[in-house]
């Protein structure tokens, strides 16, 4: 055989394996992304020291920036990546002129890097010093919500809500709205980075005293929590103009765990393939590249939580994961995050100073070395390194500790280049999410002018609106108030409120600004039904006491005058807490009060308030009021709305979104579908867009003719849960089809939901009478469509069942659901495209024809131009392969009609007709021998 038929040959078989489904299914490939482009050329211009500092997210106290001050020469000298403002470090001042001070801080921080590098500085820990080029600093800020404890900034923001306020919404669009609201508000201040929004499920909930998460969540489902956490950061975004990075907490999910993540490294016993249906799930969908780049997280919060059977041994613990190379490695190397890693996904550690972690390497607190838990932080696999208020022991404060780690990494960065390597790699993304906030370094990019300060604080009717469609009534049902509550507090009749005492204040020395519910939800009824406003109620007849004080009155000791006398006097009493768990002070005087004081609740209308996670009390405590809300958030707009419903203005619209056993909520249950519905089901027209979620209207067309041979593209509408909102993605759907046979059986389509709607395909095998349904337990009533087949085809026609279960029989012939992509439900023959079982049958059919003829011309001529006839026929047989690849005219209408058979058909006259013609040329080729 010559060499130019070897070649072609080789050539062939490459072709074959490298377009095995054609190239209207080719991947483009990826481009490296203009900011990755300028962040390798800064890179390459770096000291050691300048790549060290920009792997360090510090912490500082106080507010000054000049040249004495500790953060002046980290900035300087260390070339630090960044800060993290915090309260408990008196970063910020109030409860006066707190906004316009952060933004002046702010933006001195970043003049202090501008003016250092245009006045020369150049790095000394090299031989041959060279310029510092300017790069900005990060500006990283906590700001999940709800006040003191979960917001630095309490004072001059918008007030906004907590995640499981937001939660109970069930609206995505109102995370949008709080995520747009903060990104605004933030990034007028000069904030870049924001740690947030928590992607944690609470699948499991806990109303003894261990701690969890409470409301520092959106609730309890993987799916929902999925979509707010995208809605929410799509809001920072596009609030920030893309000026904030969102930085998601707290990977790989700290739901189940039973600690704070600040307070105690915990231990969660799953394994990696559970974290990847509950924990994961929300993480996956913030990461995968979807059409809405706006809802992709710039970075993930690496938490310090173990797990305890991650390899599926129950009896192996991981290290902290923020610590551990493997296991982190593990989860990285999910396609949902290698894939988002790749373009430029950064991993931040979790405060590495917490009393978490100081726990967990010293917990004797007798040596904490810093420079080796920031190294182990690193190599772990995180890119940036919130150090926090780390501490070594022996160190006089956090900046000795940060300068002497730095100078570590800087010697160790010279002698080891796989440190080197690993540093470089971390800078590189570091400086790549910057490019992406500031395509060019200019400090008029990194400052924003303080006219946009005017704007902040501004949007609490936004919020009201939020808070309008949240709280909850969790006791008795809404059909019960009519009877249980008929009528709102009278103006004869005296209400005494009562609550815990909510410590805040802005810094240290700042003005004391702690709250008082009980006091805080009068003065908002007296505003909105008091004198002047309705006169509904008289303002000597509201009274407002505090658990302490009850306290007192239950102990004797010395309580407020008139309290008793007040209580007795009450017609209302209501009870409202932040803090309900086992052992605080507001459950211990809840229980006594009722068990030693029965006298003054007895014969009175008892309202509850959960202005924090409802799922504290248990069934019993819920028995002792007339009616208990879930309000979870304690900021202004929500203590207005608590007293609108209190006085049965406002109908409380939100639905719990996390279980509470101690009413029989059980969160599955309620995200089920509902079987007291009838899923709508229908034909997918032509030219209907496969994502879409709107019922078809009906139309004046005439309706489709389908022959035997044809495909009927099928869809539901939107299928509801219980609580009326659409079923999660993944909900498992099935398409019944009753062909009336004589055995009764009935074919089942598997399928699941996206968006809440299902979509399959079925293909007309036979004429006949045709009952098309679906299925999605416990639902179990759909609109039926009904199709006769006559030689002639036929029309589908639909009609509505009742509420009842028909009487069709059980399915026993299961047909799996074809693979498709993500958002569509219909096979590759269906869409007129090829598969990849095309491709392996018409290659062997192909070889085997050529081998057939190059075997007939090696033992009937012998002749040594035979191997061309061979060569021809596989070159003919990937001819009219291609021809289907492409899509030429008539192809796609084909492989839906007929699908492999004809392929193959077409493929194997190809590879004879090029066997032909092969033989045909070998004929010429010898005659001109002759």
């Amino acid at each position: 055989m010559s060499k130019a038929i070897r070649f072609t040959v080789i050539f062939l078989l490459v072709l074959s394996f490298v377009m095995p489904q054609g190239i209207s299914n080719a991947a483009p490939q990826s481009q490296e992304s203009d900011a990755r482009v300028k962040a390798s050329a800064m890179l390459a211009k770096m000291s050691p020291a300048e790549k060290v500092g920009q792997l360090f997210m510090v912490t500082f106290n106080g507010t000054a920036t000049d040249s004495d001050s500790n953060i002046f020469k980290l900035i300087t000298q260390q070339h630090i990546g960044g800060v993290v403002l915090r309260e408990d470090n008196d970063n910020f001042i109030g409860p006066k002129d707190t906004i316009s001070s952060v933004h002046s801080m702010i933006e001195a921080l970043q003049q202090v890097k501008w003016d250092y590098t245009q006045l020369g500085g150049t790095s000394p820990a090299v031989a041959d010093p060279q310029p510092i080029t300017y790069i900005p600093l990060l500006i990283g800020i906590s700001q999940e919500g709800d006040l003191t404890p979960y917001d630095q900034l309490i004072n001059g923001l918008t007030p906004l809500p907590n995640e499981m306020a937001i939660g109970a919404t069930w609206k995505p669009e109102n995370a949008e709205t709080v995520g747009t609201i903060l990104g605004e508000e933030l990034s007028a201040l000069g904030v870049n980075l924001l740690f947030g929004p928590s992607l944690d499920v609470l699948d499991v909930v806990k109303n003894d005293t261990s701690e969890d998460l409470g409301v520092r969540t959106f609730g309890g489902d993987p799916y929902w929590v999925a979509e707010m956490g995208q809605a929410y950061i799509k809001g920072v975004h596009e609030g920030s103009n893309n000026k904030i990075a969102v930085i998601a907490t707290h990977f790989p999910g700290s739901g189940g765990s039973d600690r704070q993540p600040e307070d105690e490294v915990a231990t969660v016993r799953k394994s990696l393939e559970q974290l990847k249906q509950i924990e994961l799930a929300p993480f996956f969908a913030v990461t995968k590249q979807n059409d809405d780049q706006a809802e992709i997280t710039d970075g993930l919060l690496l938490s310090h939580i173990r797990y305890q059977g991650f390899q599926g041994n129950i009896r192996a613990t991981t290290r902290p994961v923020s610590f551990d190379s493997t296991a982190l490695g593990q989860i990285m190397g999910l396609e949902e995050f290698s894939t988002w890693q790749k373009n430029g996904g950064i991993i931040v550690s979790d405060d590495l100073g917490s009393a978490a972690v100081r726990k967990f390497f010293d917990p004797m607190n007798t040596s904490f070395d810093a420079r080796q838990v920031i190294k182990s932080a690193l190599l772990a696999g995180n890119d940036l390194l919130y150090t926090g208020n780390i501490l070594a022991t022996g160190d006089p404060d956090t900046y000795t500790t940060i300068v002497r780690t730095h100078a570590f990494f800087v010697q160790k960065y010279t002698e080891d280049s796989a440190f080197q390597q690993r540093v470089d790699e971390a800078v590189l993304r570091v400086l790549t999410l910057k490019y992406e906030l500031y395509p060019s370094f200019i400090i008029s990019n990194t400052v924003t002018p303080s006219a946009e300060l005017d704007n902040v604080g501004t949007s609490e009717g936004k919020v009201f609106e939020i808070a309008r469609q949240s709280i909850t009534l969790v006791s008795p049902n809404l059909s019960d108030m009519d009877s249980v509550l008929p009528e709102p507090p009278q103006s004869s009749e005296r209400i005494v409120f009562i609550s815990d005492m909510i410590t805040q204040q802005q810094c240290s020395i700042c003005l004391d600004q702690s709250i008082s519910l009980a006091e805080n939800l009068k003065d908002a009824v007296e505003k909105f039904y008091g004198p002047g406003a309705g006169e509904q109620v008289e303002s000597y007849k509201l009274t407002a006491y505090s658990f302490e004080e009850l306290q007192k009155l239950l102990n004797n000791d010395n309580p407020p005058e008139f309290m008793k006398s007040d209580l007795q006097a009450a017609n209302w009493l209501v009870i409202s807490f932040t803090d309900f768990k086992k052992s605080s002070i507001a459950s211990t005087i809840f229980q006594r009060f009722f068990s030693e004081q029965p006298d003054l609740s007895r014969n009175k209308k008892i309202i509850g308030f959960a202005f924090n996670a409802p799922y504290y009390l248990d069934a019993t405590d819920i028995s002792k009021f007339t009616a208990y809300y879930a309000v979870y958030s304690k900021i202004p707009v929500y203590v207005d709305v608590a007293a609108r419903i209190l006085f049965q203005e406002i109908v409380p619209s939100g639905i719990l979104p996390v279980s509470l056993t101690s009413i029989g909520y059980d969160l599955i249950t309620a995200t089920s579908p509902d079987p007291d519905q009838i899923i709508p089901l229908m034909v997918e027209k032509p030219g209907e867009e496969i994502g879409s979620t709107e019922t078809p209207s009906s139309s004046t067309e005439a309706p489709l003719t389908y022959k035997v041979g044809d495909n009927i593209p099928l869809r539901t509408g939107v299928i509801v849960d219980h609580n009326g909102n659409p079923v999660p993605d993944g909900t498992v759907v099935r398409f019944l089809i009753d062909t009336k046979s004589a055995s009764g059986s009935i074919e089942q389509i598997e399928t699941q939901t996206i968006n809440g709607i299902a979509r399959t395909s079925y293909r007309i095998q036979n004429i006949g009478v045709f009952n098309l349904r679906v299925t999605a337990d416990p639902a179990q009533i759909s609109q039926i469509l009904n199709l006769e087949i006559t030689d002639a085809g036929g029309q589908i026609t639909s009609f509505e069942p009742t509420l009842a279960p028909t009487g069709m029989a059980t399915p026993t012939a299961t047909i799996d659901a074809l693979e498709t992509p993500e958002n569509q439900k219909l096979t590759n023959h269906e869409q007129g495209m090829l598969s990849e079982g095309d491709w392996l049958l018409s290659t062997i059919f192909i070889f085997s024809i050529a081998s057939i003829l190059y075997w007939w011309g090696w033992q009937k001529q012998k002749y040594s131009w035979n191997p061309r006839i061979p060569v021809a026929s596989i070159l003919g047989g990937y001819v009219v392969y291609f021809y289907f690849v492409i899509g030429l005219p008539g192809a796609a209408d084909g492989i839906k009609n007929d699908g492999s058979g004809l392929i193959l058909i077409w493929v194997v006259l190809g590879s004879l007709v090029g066997g032909g013609i092969g033989y045909l040329w070998y004929t010429l080729e010898r005659s001109k021998k002759v």
